[in-house]
């Protein structure tokens, strides 16, 4: 695996449907998001931030949306074993699914999600929701990635 340092900022995705990553990874970036870096297994996303996070001298990413769709529990188990590190790093996490009730929600908030987001079907509605997550990073920025 090649860990690349251009210590520009970056949202890591990932997504292990390809063409619905390509989709977010559009609409973010036409709401002014910095780059998206693609994972697209739970597994190389997991890599990807064991072997980043260890390295004080890499960028690490601003903001990590998992959005796993290889079983029901995919997104879930993933902020279980992952949330520890990022917290710990100073890192929001989120998720991107289907839309639940709140129960499921606060299933993976109380997991250490930071915040869920919704896929949408209608258009103008992802629009929307891009533009959240954007908004999201925005005001979550570590100091030292803004220049501080």
């Amino acid at each position: 695996m090649n860990v690349l340092s251009d210590d520009s900022p970056f949202i890591a995705l990932i997504d292990d449907d390809g063409h619905s990553a390509h989709l977010l990874t559009r609409m973010l970036l036409a709401h002014g998001a910095p780059d998206v870096r693609h994972f697209d297994t739970a597994e190389a996303g997991e890599d990807f931030l064991s072997i980043t996070l260890a390295d004080t001298g890499l960028e690490w990413p601003g903001l990590v949306i998992v959005d796993l769709k290889a079983h029901s529990g995919a997104n879930l188990e993933f902020v279980a074993r992952k949330q520890a590190l990022l917290r710990q790093k100073g890192i929001p996490l989120a998720v991107m699914m289907q839309p639940t009730d709140r129960a499921g929600r606060q299933a993976l908030q109380d997991a250490g999600a930071s915040v869920v987001f919704f896929r949408q079907a209608e258009l103008s509605a992802y629009r929307h929701e891009a533009a959240s997550i954007v908004s999201f990073w925005a005001r979550h920025q570590r100091l030292d990635a803004v220049g501080m």
